[in-house]
């Protein structure tokens, strides 16, 4: 049972998904009754069903409850915190996630957490410290690769990113966002047709991914081939209409400037 609980409970959802994580068996948990557990596994599983309904207010409620039922289980704060990353409740999450550091200062997932915060908050610098943590931990940790590349595009050290990317896809070649990265990176250091080759080859692969749609439809324009660009358009939006607010592009999915210059060209048909 306590196994059971553990598992419930080391899941943490990450920025683009949910991830195993070993988080529980760091801190000793203190003498719990089964009725503790049972209910205990039952509102884990209230979060997590919250969070994949995008109830990310109730989820934080839940994973609130179990920080008072177990407040040296680090996973129950970094869950916590991420629930608050998912409300733009960056200072509070990151309190959260140094709450979850301090309980378990050898696992990475706390860490690699802390840095999307970091970063929502322009502090950059701060956040590559926490994948470089990660790194540290697991050599072979593929997000933090790619994590580490979005902070190093926020400072505009662009090169710095792309190497990152590709390493994250050197670790994981299934890794969709990251080999995304990798396009959009290439067309910020002006090799629009390298941009433009990894792209096709992405949706070729995942025609159901908005991001690179969009991306393809900013390049396509630019390159002058509109019927390719507003046909890519279509399935984009009609995937994900996020792609139609610049603010939402430049500041949460955070494309590199020159691709953000090529989508207001796009949508302002110019």
């Amino acid at each position: 049972m306590i196994h059971t609980l553990l598992t419930l409970f080391s899941i943490l959802l990450l920025w683009f998904g949910a991830v195993p994580s070993v988080l529980a068996q760091e801190t000793p948990i203190p003498s719990i009754t089964q009725e503790q557990l049972e209910r205990g596994e039952e509102i884990a599983q209230k979060a997590f069903e919250a969070t994949q309904k995008g109830n990310f207010s109730q989820a934080e409620t839940y994973w609130t409850q179990l920080i008072e039922e177990f407040p040296t289980n680090p996973a129950v704060w970094s869950n916590r915190g991420n629930a608050r990353v998912s409300q733009n409740k960056l200072d509070e999450a990151i309190a959260d996630f140094n709450q979850a550091v301090e309980l378990a200062p050898n696992a990475p997932d706390p860490y690699l957490n802390r840095g999307t915060a970091l970063e929502g908050l322009g502090k950059y610098q701060d956040a590559i410290a926490d994948y470089n943590r990660v790194l540290e931990i697991d050599p072979n940790d593929a997000m933090a690769y790619n994590n580490r590349g979005n902070a190093q595009g926020g400072l505009g050290n662009w090169q710095q990113a792309l190497k990152d990317y590709q390493k994250a896809v050197e670790i994981d070649p299934n890794f969709a966002f990251a080999k995304a990265n990798v396009a959009l990176a290439f067309y910020q250091l002006g090799n629009p047709q390298e941009a433009l080759s990894q792209m096709q080859k992405i949706v070729r692969k995942y025609p159901m991914f908005p991001d690179m749609r969009a991306a393809l439809t900013a390049v396509l324009w630019e390159l002058g081939k509109q019927g390719e660009a507003e046909s890519n358009w279509v399935a984009a939006v009609g995937m994900d209409n996020r792609y139609q607010d610049l603010d939402w592009v430049t500041n949460i999915r955070r494309w590199p400037p020159q691709m953000i210059v090529a989508l207001d060209k796009f949508l302002n048909l110019k």
